[in-house]
């Protein structure tokens, strides 16, 4: 499977939370960059990591050459030519930070997407920084439009204050941006509330074409009423195989499992398929992402590879 998202990393604060240090990655066939990677550790505001500690907001780097990116010659030799690092937080502290890096080439078409208010125009969503591979004109239409809270996918993430999956883009009205997406091949759009800092908002979109998924499957998981078990939410498969319907009837106890270590420590964890834990009978490589808001989680995305 091709997928638009070529390594997905997890930087974790040291035992004295001053730095970040390599907490797991999937780096499918690029032995050599992930080599690279595990020896490496961040200050505040150095690297990618450090510089979206250091934000407090998603960062996207769309050229490694001339920049703050430590591993450009790794990366380069890897084929990679873009990274967004997403903090994730609890309160003002760090818990995480996770990276996805992609390769820019004419086969990859997809989007990440990070959107925000300003303090001019605090009541409208609009695109601060974004990586589109080869979908120029998809990238110039984005960058010009701009939504208000419960407006489009950004604004119902934004009113909600939840993670959204839609999973066919061209039967769903909430995306306003359907028709150019069909033009770009780009299917299915996830969207997470990241963090606020100083009352801005801050939401990353995954745009996905079936050529070149973000995902071979996309879930939410959120925690049921009683507040004792995580259900599947809504869940996008590659194969169209119903997946939130496979999983509606599987719960998952807090401190169970991958995804209930997540919402027992708040903290992103990697399964990667070298590990050899099954799921629906397949090995599968997953990252699953907790979202957090005001010390609480409300959800848990994963993204299997």
């Amino acid at each position: 499977m091709n997928t638009f998202i070529k390594v997905t990393e997890i930087w974790l604060p040291t035992k004295d939370r001053t730095r970040l240090e390599f907490g797991a990655g999937l780096y499918g066939a690029l032995t050599e960059f992930r080599v690279a990677s595990e020896k490496e550790s961040f200050a505040y505001d150095e690297g990618l990591p450090g510089k979206a500690w250091a934000a407090g907001h998603p960062v996207v780097l769309t050229a490694f050459d001339h920049s703050y990116f430590k591993r450009t010659p790794s990366a380069k030799k890897a084929g990679l030519t873009c990274g967004i690092a997403l903090p994730i937080f609890s309160g003002e502290f760090l818990m995480a930070v996770v990276v996805f890096l992609c390769g820019d080439d004419q086969h990859h078409a997809g989007a990440i997407e990070v959107w925000s208010n300003s303090l001019e125009r605090n009541a409208e969503l609009a695109v601060i920084d974004g990586y589109y591979g080869t979908l120029d004109d998809f990238e110039r239409i984005s960058r010009n439009i701009k939504f208000t809270s419960g407006s489009g996918l950004p604004g119902q993430v934004w009113a909600t204050g939840m993670p959204m999956l839609i999973e066919d883009m061209g039967l769903a009205a909430v995306f306003i941006r359907n028709a150019d997406a069909g033009k770009a091949g780009i299917t299915t759009a996830l969207g997470i509330p990241v963090s606020v800092v100083a009352n801005q908002v801050y939401i990353m979109t995954f745009l996905s074409a079936k050529a070149t998924p973000i995902a071979q499957r996309l879930q939410i998981w959120v925690p049921d009423q009683s507040g004792q078990y995580l259900v599947c939410q809504s869940g996008y498969s590659k194969q169209n195989d119903e997946l939130a319907e496979i999983f509606e009837t599987v719960s998952v106890r807090k401190g169970e499992g991958l995804l209930g270590r997540v919402w027992l420590t708040g903290v992103p964890a990697i399964r990667n398929n070298s590990d050899g834990a099954v799921v629906e009978g397949r090995l599968n490589s997953m990252l699953a992402m907790p979202v957090i808001d005001a010390g609480k989680l409300k959800a848990v995305v994963t993204f299997l590879f």
